[in-house]
């Protein structure tokens, strides 16, 4: 397994070892503006998420487009009107990928608290882009090539997740591989934002 930190200074120098389309800014938001975002996460009315039959541990509120994981189809749907905190979030995520903020059509706040894992999965294919914001309590985020190659320790890519640190996900780290995150040592928020995919994009994700 190959171990990497996203603390400031600490990325930098394994930049290589990370999967091709995975990019990582440490402290990209200050300790003021993860208060903010943590207070509003605090507020929204979380649920469990729910995927078919299984209900994960972690507790999920989104804006915007839904996906139905029963008819396996996206329902677009407007993102309306973000807390101020997620709205200023939503504006420097997409000025770091290079998007319009309107290009997120996907808005998830997911809390985690202390012991909660999240399983290896891709996300739907509906989406595209994949960017992503740690609150509170560090985690790792893993990856391992998909499919799995009988799956050994040594595929795995694991990044310590310092808080307030951004990833983003696309191209070959988007659909060559899976991620997790084992369980966490703390309470811990994640902000995630998804861009739609194309239709031709659909089309042949959905002959995978």
């Amino acid at each position: 397994m190959t171990a990497i930190s996203s603390a400031q200074g600490a990325l930098f120098d394994r930049t290589d070892a990370l999967p091709p389309g995975l990019t990582f800014e440490p402290a990209f938001i200050g300790v003021e503006e993860e208060r903010a975002l943590i207070e509003v996460a605090a507020a929204l009315p979380l649920r469990e998420a729910r995927y078919k039959q299984y209900t994960a541990r972690r507790r999920v509120h989104a804006f915007g487009s839904r996906f139905d994981f029963d008819e396996y189809k996206l329902h677009p749907q407007p993102i309306g009107e973000l807390p101020a905190p997620l709205h200023a979030l939503r504006e420097r995520l997409a000025d770091w990928s290079r998007l319009s903020p309107d290009d997120f059509v996907h808005v998830m706040v997911a809390e985690y608290t202390q012991g909660t894992p999240l399983g290896w999965h891709r996300d739907a294919p509906d989406y595209e882009v994949i960017c992503g914001v740690s609150l509170g309590s560090p985690a790792t985020l893993r990856f391992r090539p998909w499919p799995p190659r009988s799956p050994m320790k040594d595929d795995i890519v694991a990044i310590d997740l310092a808080p307030r640190s951004a990833y983003r996900m696309r191209d070959a780290a988007r659909w060559g591989w899976q991620h997790s995150v084992p369980p966490v040592p703390g309470l811990r928020y994640a902000v995630t934002m998804r861009t739609a995919r194309t239709g031709t994009r659909r089309a042949q994700a959905a002959r995978r």
